[in-house]
């Protein structure tokens, strides 16, 4: 098999996995828990007396699966796999669950079109590190409010975030450069197709930022 054939049926899987993440998100907040909250999301603890709704185990998987999509496929693909999973969510969330999750995927994705691969792509690392900071806040803020009407568990949904994306960040490193090592055709758009694993090694604060899901 060829590398052009292997890279479409990568990102054909890779698709498949990364839509399913915002379902299997929003089934996991309404289910899955040490404790669910009446009218509210399941938690998890992510630190002492910390809990977070359960969605925030996705994070790690839904950041390689998107990382993976878009570099076999294309941003495009991304902001599809966004679309249909919110669709698939509709099935069993609520609407405002629904709602909200695409708003966080949506503000991600676009976020990092127009702001952080700019920012980066100059070496402007100190603003690059701000918005990072502040990024992980306002998704969190924009899922959060539409989704439980409440700001209630901000702090531990930023750090539940924070801990997914760490943990993700190996992955990310060994599949790049496996793809680096095999000549993986990249067919990320938008996005210097040079990037290497460097700059999840280096700026994991930006891996931090990009991650929006519940």
């Amino acid at each position: 098999m060829n590398l052009e054939a292997r890279r479409r049926i990568e990102g054909l899987a890779v698709f498949v996995g990364f839509t399913a993440c915002i379902p299997a998100a929003n089934w996991m907040i309404g289910h899955v828990g040490r404790v669910c909250v009446l009218d509210g999301p399941c938690l998890i603890p992510v630190a002492p007396d910390l809990a977070a709704p359960s969605g925030v185990l996705v994070v790690g998987l839904a950041l390689v699966l998107r990382d993976l999509v878009q570099r076999r496929l294309g941003r495009y693909w991304a902001l599809a796999a966004i679309g249909l999973g919110a669709v698939l969510s509709a099935a069993f969330a609520p609407p405002a669950l629904v709602l909200a999750s695409i708003a966080a995927f949506l503000l991600s994705e676009l976020t990092d079109l127009a702001v952080y691969t700019p920012l980066q792509q100059r070496g402007l690392i100190l603003a690059v590190m701000a918005s990072s900071v502040i990024g992980p806040v306002i998704d969190s803020i924009v899922f959060l409010a539409p989704a439980f009407g409440s700001l209630q568990f901000l702090l531990p949904q930023v750090l539940g975030k924070a801990w997914m994306v760490l943990l993700s960040i190996p992955a990310m490193s060994w599949l790049r450069q496996r793809d680096e090592r095999i000549r993986m055709p990249v067919r990320m758009r938008w996005v210097c197709a040079s990037a290497s694993v460097s700059h999840a090694a280096a700026f994991p604060h930006r891996l931090l930022a990009e991650a929006s899901t519940p």
